[in-house]
């Protein structure tokens, strides 16, 4: 059954039906539109008590509420001044070490920082020997997408790619998923050095946005798009630890990369735990802590 399911993934038109089902999940139903919300909400077992608007008539697309704000304080943002915070609720797929420039995806497979973020050699470089973390985002989870730490934006990368699904199972069958996969790719400059956050499509995902730009795609193209930002100036884009950055319209992956001794995880980081925005990540490390 597995393979099956791996087959159809490769046999399915998936960027025609992404597109589909992303007018479906914009269009304004009425009562169909609710009744789809009401479903999707048992199905998923989602606690709508977080949402700042609980009632699911008050949307009227299905994207709305997909992208629901969540209550005030329903996700504190730890304010450990050298602590990272979790950019999401998710699952956390892989993290650990990147050996030279290969990150897991899942056991026997790997894929190549430089792909990933689009082919930049100079940029993939700066992440040799460094520190990685997979965080899936499934269905029932909150789809805003936040800063672990304070940040300014040094580029955004838009990179083409398929839409295969990015839950375990695909993540364990489909070699170089993440790198093959259309994602924005932000590059983030911290007073502790660069950052990367990476927000990668699926199928079914019809939207990835950021704050600063909207819409991102699609639409989609086949070439590599890249913008470039000031580090400082009345146009800088410089964001709070904490801060929404973007969202998915349908659910997907974040993917961090951290530079070689810049970070470590948190003792309670660990494969298959569950993610909550605003909770301990890691920690900078200070130079006492690289030179011990």
């Amino acid at each position: 059954m597995d393979n099956l399911k791996i087959t159809f993934q490769y046999l399915l038109p998936k960027h025609a039906v992404t597109r589909l089902v992303g007018k479906i999940a914009a269009w304004e139903g009425g009562g169909f539109t609710t009744t789809l919300i009401n479903a999707f909400i048992r199905q998923y077992k989602i606690d709508m008590n977080e949402a700042a608007e609980s009632d699911s008539r008050a949307y009227a697309t299905f994207n709305q509420f997909f992208v629901r704000e969540l209550k005030a304080g329903a996700r504190p943002i730890d304010d450990g001044d050298d602590n990272l915070c979790f950019p999401a609720d998710a699952c956390v797929s892989q993290f650990g070490k990147i050996e030279a420039d290969q990150l897991i995806q899942a056991k026997g497979h790997t894929f190549d920082v430089c792909e990933l973020v689009g082919g930049n050699k100079k940029l993939a470089a700066q992440f040799t020997d460094g520190e990685f973390a997979t965080l899936y985002l499934s269905p029932r989870d909150y789809h805003r997408v936040h800063m672990p730490c304070d940040a300014t934006l040094r580029q955004m990368i838009y990179v083409p790619g398929d839409l295969f699904s990015v839950n375990p199972l695909t993540a364990e069958n489909v070699p170089n998923l993440f790198a093959r996969n259309e994602r924005v790719v932000c590059v983030f400059d911290t007073e502790f050095g660069p950052m990367v956050q990476i927000l990668v499509g699926a199928t079914i995902v019809g939207s990835i946005e950021t704050v600063w730009a909207g819409t991102v795609t699609p639409p989609t193209g086949p070439e590599i798009r890249r913008w470039d930002y000031p580090a400082s100036g009345q146009d800088a884009i410089a964001l709070k630890k904490g801060d929404e950055m973007g969202r998915f319209k349908l659910g997907s992956t974040v993917i961090n990369l951290f530079p070689q001794g810049m970070m470590a995880f948190d003792n309670a980081v660990a494969i298959n735990a569950t993610t909550r925005m605003g909770e301990v990540y890691g920690r900078f490390l200070s130079t006492e802590d690289t030179t011990d």
